[in-house]
């Protein structure tokens, strides 16, 4: 994980923009009870991607937690058994965010690159209420009484009870299983070793902002970091980027000026009230976190076509330190245009939502419940509008929004935030070019618990695929993950 972009995105802007998707729907409920936990074992045929898998359901409950509510519906998951060799071979099980698990299956090379080498079985297991996975179908977003069972606690222990009835099928029942995650998923993976030691032995948390929460970092952080990347690049561009908001304020301040910029720009939905150039600029902020999210050293796909090193190629526009005015705009224009139109096949700029993970209400609601991940901006130590942070005004909106609450300090209390002393088996990996850093457990806790930094790489890199351009931090990440995971089945 949003991770739109998780979020992974995994992976974004959630609510109101003030906070940023990690990270990126329509099954009927089952009418069988929990206590069947039926698979239909009727894969359809692997579809024409990268890597090959069949996909399979599951029967879970609606609600883990109560005997009162007897739901159940049908989670989906995706699975190969191609490099089974032994009796109770080791589960690879990936635990899904925020967006469709195809997306996460295609994005997560290093998992299907190694498989082979431990024997493994694959597992990529879809979160509830995202992808086809939705416990009332077309109803699942229609009401709180609906929507209240999206919380990580449940997308948890549906997990755990796939993995049950995994281990129950025949040559798996003393199979170890390791979890593996990026983004939001590199915190439920976390979070799963944690909360059942006993069902998972080891966790690979990739890029996971599990102290990203209220009273534990600096909402400045996330947004210093992304500054950081265009800083790097090139000092002038970050300071055009901060120069451009006052610019599009003045210069769409009356009719002409909004129809300048929606011809220049090409935008699918003029600009036509001043609420219309406050989607732009959310649009705008919402760009730029995705390119440091996924500022990766070659061309991929994630959340949109992009180029290598897109934030090298996007600042190649904004170097005219005398820039002002249209002129400036125009150049920005250019710049935006490497993440919005790469491949030169958009004729226009929908400023609905930047190209992403497909989370559409699910991460809303999720960032207004227990995800709140408090991230501020100042205007001076970073490139963007200045925007404090409120969690008065932010519950205030979720709850006209979706009737319900947030809960800040909900994750702490049920995870822990920095106080992991019972935990155990954990790999942390964190690419210092990935604003989600600073959410990120950067220290080594236990000799058990250990973080990797990669200096040069950006969102859970270390879980894509192998690539001639990957950084060597990134090459010694991987070393090191297949040297815990080899340890954990052995202690197994």
């Amino acid at each position: 994980m949003c991770l739109r972009t998780l979020l992974l995105l995994c992976a974004v802007v959630a609510l109101c923009r003030s906070t940023v998707q990690l990270t990126t729907p329509r099954s009927p409920p089952s009418e069988s009870t929990a206590s069947q936990a039926v698979n239909h074992d009727a894969p359809s045929s692997p579809r024409n991607t990268r890597y090959k898998y069949e996909i399979k359901t599951l029967d879970v409950r609606v609600d883990h937690f109560s005997f009162a509510v007897q739901d159940t519906f049908k989670l989906r998951y995706l699975i190969n058994d191609t490099w089974r060799k032994t009796e109770n071979p080791p589960i690879f099980f990936y635990t899904g965010n925020e967006g469709s698990i195809e997306v996460f299956a295609e994005n997560t090379g290093f998992l299907w690159e190694i498989a082979p080498q431990f024997g493994a079985l694959v597992v990529f297991a879809e979160h509830r209420y995202y992808g086809e996975s939705l416990p009332y179908g077309n109803r699942s977003f229609a009401d709180p009484q609906h929507l209240g069972y999206l919380t990580s606690q449940q997308a948890l222990a549906d997990y755990v009870e796939l993995i049950g009835h995994l281990k129950s099928q025949q040559g798996y029942k003393r199979s170890p299983v390791i979890a593996f995650g990026g983004s939001y998923g590199g915190m439920l993976s976390a979070w799963m070793r944690m909360k059942y030691p006993h069902v998972v032995q080891g966790a690979i948390a990739a890029s996971a902002p599990v102290l990203q929460f209220t009273g534990i970092v600096e909402c400045e952080a996330f947004s210093r970091i992304a500054t950081s990347d265009y800083r790097a690049v090139n000092p002038t561009c970050p300071k055009l980027i901060r120069r451009a908001w006052s610019t599009i304020s003045n210069v769409t301040s009356n009719d002409e000026g909004k129809k300048w910029l929606s011809d220049n720009w090409k935008l699918c939905e003029p600009l036509k009230t001043a609420e219309h150039v406050k989607t732009l600029k959310d649009f705008l902020h919402e760009v730029y976190i995705n390119l440091a999210m996924v500022n990766y050293p070659y061309e991929a796909d994630f959340l949109a076509p992009l180029p290598g090193n897109p934030i090298n190629v996007f600042c190649q526009h904004l170097t005219n330190a005398s820039l002002t005015g249209k002129p400036l705009l125009s150049a920005l224009y250019r710049a935006i245009s490497v993440y919005t139109n790469y491949t030169g096949k958009t004729s226009c700029i929908s400023m609905n939502a930047a190209p992403g993970l497909d989370a559409d209400q699910g991460w809303d609601y999720q960032t207004c419940t227990e995800m709140v991940l408090p991230i501020c901006t100042d205007g001076i130590n970073d490139m963007f509008e200045p925007a404090e942070w409120n969690i008065g005004d932010y519950n205030n909106t979720c709850f006209k929004r979706y009737s319900v609450s947030s809960q800040p300090y909900l994750v702490c209390e049920q995870y822990g935030c920095g106080n992991f002393t019972s935990a155990s088996n954990i790999v942390f990996s964190n690419g210092l070019l990935d604003p989600w850093t600073s959410g990120g457990v950067l220290r080594n806790l236990s000799e058990s618990v250990i973080s990797m930094l990669m200096p040069d790489a950006a969102h859970h890199l270390d879980l894509r695929a192998t690539n001639s351009k990957d950084p060597y931090s990134v090459l010694l990440t991987r070393k090191f993950h297949r040297h815990s995971i080899t340890k954990w089945i052995e202690e197994y």
